[in-house]
């Protein structure tokens, strides 16, 4: 059984699909912000996973994992660069030895401090090319 589907509704879903213009624009937000970090050497996945480890005290893999919206073997993935490169450590959790804890060493706050003009400057060339960026995160937010 033989089914086609339209030309027409390949249209459609190129202008309407929101997973579509979605998809396209966080991979040039990435691409944006990748190029923007890259002379502090690090990657906007990177810069992310670093802000979210920057709390008063090391947080447990999950709700970081949670916070990324990734699963805990990519957060592992993610995490080992960083730690080769002496920028996070992850010790176990001494109220649970299963447990993982990571926090930013020095040099990974000092990368994060050189970071964060550059991520406030790529942030607002990004939002002023925005009709309402409020409105955009609180949408995004949503769907979460």
């Amino acid at each position: 059984m033989s089914k086609t589907v339209p030309f027409e509704t390949t249209i459609e879903v190129r202008d309407a699909c929101l997973c579509l213009h979605a998809q396209r624009a966080a991979r040039a937000l990435a691409r944006r912000f990748d190029v923007a970090l890259r002379p502090v050497g690090l990657t906007n996945g990177q810069f992310s996973l670093l802000m979210a480890l920057n709390r008063p005290a090391p947080p447990p893999m999950a709700p970081v994992a949670q916070l990324l919206a990734m699963d805990r073997t990519t957060l592992t993935a993610m995490l080992k660069p960083l730690e080769r490169r002496g920028l996070v450590e992850v010790n176990a959790d001494p109220k649970d030895r299963r447990n993982r804890l990571m926090a930013l060493t020095d040099a990974g706050l000092e990368a994060l401090g050189a970071a964060v003009p550059i991520w406030r400057a790529t942030h607002h060339e990004v939002e002023s090319k925005l009709a309402d960026a409020d409105a955009l995160r609180v949408g995004l937010i949503a769907l979460c």
